[in-house]
């Protein structure tokens, strides 16, 4: 699916994924430090904007203007006023797979994203190389046993993988892969879970002092 057709699909819809964040981000995240972060594909903005509650500065990127407006919209009804422990979310329309953040960053989050292998490998590589020392990378989809075995996602093979493509999407440069593998997501109304491919990495290092 092209911009366009994204664009359409999120004005079907109140919110196509809900507001909270995604279950694998709140487990993962929710003790790291709060510096600099990057949300690649972040759709309507739930994770960024949990992000953000939490201190994170966030670069949310899309290249869906229907989403990033509801991710917006979602911001301001979010943010407590008077809040100084939120920090703003930066919107971005842009391919993530030719974003280049604008400055080092100590979380950099994908999100099921739907791309081909050759598309997922650059958007991989990139949001890896844009790691400060001690970042962290957290690489969540939509698993290819999902197809067979699991309930809903997209039922193209195409845009399904594995934490072990994940893995060879990171070899050579320099990170630490601390968890790569099916995780199983339970799904309302439904007789089995999901299978979602889990990837986190982390570049060598301490972070700098937010």
């Amino acid at each position: 699916m092209d911009a366009a057709a994204w664009d359409e699909r999120y004005r079907a819809f109140e919110s196509v994924w809900g507001v909270e964040p995604n279950r694998w981000v709140g487990e993962q995240l929710a003790d790291l430090r709060p510096c600099v972060a990057v949300d690649l594909g972040c759709g309507e903005g739930r994770n960024a904007v949990w992000l953000a509650a939490r201190g994170w500065r966030v670069y949310a990127v899309d290249f869906s203007g229907v989403a990033l407006a509801k991710g917006a919209e979602l911001e301001r009804r979010s943010r407590p006023s008077g809040s100084s422990s939120w920090h703003r979310i930066s919107w971005q329309q842009a391919d993530v797979t030719t974003f280049s953040a604008p400055e080092p960053v100590d979380l950099a989050l994908l999100c099921y994203l739907q791309l081909t292998a050759r598309a997922r490998r650059v958007a991989v590589r990139a949001a890896a190389a844009s790691l400060a020392s001690g970042g962290t990378l957290l690489v969540i989809a939509h698993d290819s046993h999902n197809l067979t075995d699991g309930t809903g996602g997209p039922q193209e093979p195409g845009v399904l993988f594995t934490a072990a493509d994940i893995e060879q999407d990171l070899a050579g440069l320099g990170l630490r892969v601390e968890q790569a593998g099916e995780v199983l997501r339970p799904v309302d109304g439904a007789d089995r879970p999901a299978i979602d491919a889990l990837v986190r990495a982390s570049r060598g290092g301490v972070p700098a002092p937010s």
